[in-house]
């Protein structure tokens, strides 16, 4: 069935026409990303892009745009009133703090910049989508709902997705735009648990007041025990400390010591019996430290600074088979990819179903100064999520969709 209404989709003229008209428009989509990435927006400080994309989306025709409590850009393409609610959707907030240069430069035909990917691109394709919907006068029976999302990298903690689905229950399906090649389907999300660890003691001097338990001391010891815990190979689990901070010379017993853990799983029931075993070493290590000294002065804070769903759905569910079949009918070789953690993490894990599709064109250097983007060919991206998101939410007197309405 799946297959049916795909091919059935891609022979269509009108969807032929937003197909060609994508591929002309790489050019202007490539401007649209090298301008979007030129306005700074750390986590926490997206406001002025967001502003950008209000005025975007109105222009382009969106109805209803707005901001929502938590800084989210949405905006609604309405189809007939009779289909599902499909959300697509990149984030505005990048993982570089203020002050970073992030003004683009060309060479050798690619384009430099910090964020000109992730998600510089997402947001690009958002505009592409629009552009090519609006030139082809596809009706579709399902609303497509456009959204920018705060908050998706680090310890933003996908607050701007979460906050997303916390205010709307109607919400049947949903993409995300992340860099990555048109072919690459996701649809599994890793889960994350992280905490800021913060070990504290009296201090003192490391010859005149040895024998004081050090908070360092302590820290030492919780390194080391997490270390060598065993974690299962499948399904994927992992565990790393980030950061350690902490003392003020080599002179003295530190009265202060931290580290960021960072916890992951696909699998939700691993995280949380992972998480246990690090907890129980934290705690168990400031008692360890006192124990040696036989004092009772070390004391352990933990601060949840992050925590990200893990979710799971079934390869062959529909949302993951469309976008099989339209790397098929397209002429890509369909790759389904390893869990990532993006802001689709959050629909999977309350059962909606989600998928996190490449932008198109070459990238690397993600997260780093150096981050670069090739847009030569990068328009076979939006083409895919194109016809992935009109399979889901269908096209009227042309093809029912694919998505099922949850209410």
């Amino acid at each position: 069935m799946v297959e049916k209404v795909v091919n059935n989709l891609v022979s269509l003229e009108t969807v032929k026409e937003a197909l060609a008209f994508l591929k002309e428009d790489n050019d202007n989509t490539t401007k649209d990303q090298i301008d979007i990435t030129s306005i700074p927006a750390p986590t926490f400080q997206e406001e002025v892009r967001g502003v950008e994309f209000v005025s975007r989306f109105k222009k382009l025709g969106l109805e209803n745009v707005y901001v929502d409590a938590i800084g989210n850009v949405i905006g609604t393409k309405a189809g007939t009133g009779k289909g599902p609610k499909l959300v697509v959707s990149a984030h505005l907030d990048t993982v570089f703090p203020e002050g970073t240069d992030v003004i683009p430069k060309v060479r050798d035909g690619k384009v430099y910049a910090p964020g000109i990917s992730d998600d510089g691109r997402g947001l690009a394709v958002l505009l592409t989508l629009l552009r090519a919907l609006n030139h082809s006068n596809i009706k579709t029976i399902g609303d497509l709902i456009f959204v920018a999302t705060v908050g998706e990298e680090g310890l933003g903690d996908l607050r701007g997705v979460k906050a997303l689905f916390q205010e709307n229950d109607d919400i049947d399906g949903f993409i995300s735009i992340e860099p990555g090649e048109p072919n690459r389907t996701v649809y599994l999300g890793t889960g994350s648990r992280r905490y800021k660890v913060t070990y504290t003691g009296p201090g003192g001097h490391s010859f005149g007041n040895f024998g004081t338990p050090s908070a360092i001391h302590a820290l030492g010891r919780a390194i080391a025990k997490i270390a060598d815990i065993e974690t299962p190979i499948q399904p994927r689990t992992t565990f790393n400390i980030g950061t350690i901070d902490g003392g003020t010379s080599v002179n003295t017993i530190a009265a202060q010591a931290s580290m960021l853990v960072d916890i992951r799983s696909t699998s939700q029931e691993e995280l949380t019996k992972l998480e246990q075993k690090i907890l129980t070493v934290i705690q168990s290590t400031g008692s360890d430290e006192n124990k040696r000294w036989n004092k009772e002065s070390i004391k352990v804070n933990l601060e949840l600074v992050g925590d990200r769903p893990a979710g799971s759905q079934s390869a062959e569910s529909l949302i993951v088979q469309t976008s099989l079949a339209v790397d098929v009918a397209l002429g890509f070789k369909p790759e389904l990819c390893e869990a990532s953690s993006t802001d689709s993490n959050v629909p999977i894990s309350l059962g909606i179903p989600a998928i996190t599709l490449g932008g198109g064109g070459d990238f690397g250097g993600v997260h780093t100064l150096e981050e670069y983007f090739d847009p030569q060919d990068a328009y076979f991206g939006p083409q895919k999520i194109l016809v992935t998101a009109l399979g889901l939410v269908g096209v009227e007197d042309e093809a029912e969709p694919l998505l099922v309405k949850r209410k």
